[in-house]
């Protein structure tokens, strides 16, 4: 029986062999935990961090709503540092819930992805 950790790797490297970032189009991956979510954008080519943002320090709200706040920061640090298209890697996630709140938060705040 395949565990839920290991079907979430095997999507995750399927989606990796497709998708890869460049500092022009960089890979914006979320990582999703129980309490928190992270995201970054990532130059692949550099193997650079561009920038990143995570709801620690964001109390209020539901997990949902917290996951917004955190994609229009994302928003708002890419669009800081000249960055206007990303691709979107939901790192083996299913793209609805938080994921998805993120994602949307983020093309609201001038990403295009």
């Amino acid at each position: 029986m395949v565990s839920k950790i290991q079907r979430r790797n095997k999507i995750k490297a399927r989606i990796r062999g497709r998708i890869s970032g460049t500092a022009a189009r960089p890979r914006m991956t979320v990582f999703r935990s129980n309490k928190q979510i992270y995201v970054q954008l990532i130059d692949d080519l550099a193997g650079k961090t561009l920038c990143a943002t995570s709801s620690k320090g964001i109390e209020e709200g539901t997990k949902c709503e917290i996951a917004a706040k955190v994609g229009d920061d994302i928003a708002k640090k890419a669009i800081a540092a000249g960055i206007t298209e990303v691709v979107f890697d939901r790192n083996g996630y299913l793209f609805h819930g938080r994921v998805k709140s993120l994602a949307d938060a983020a093309r609201n705040g001038g990403l295009k992805f």
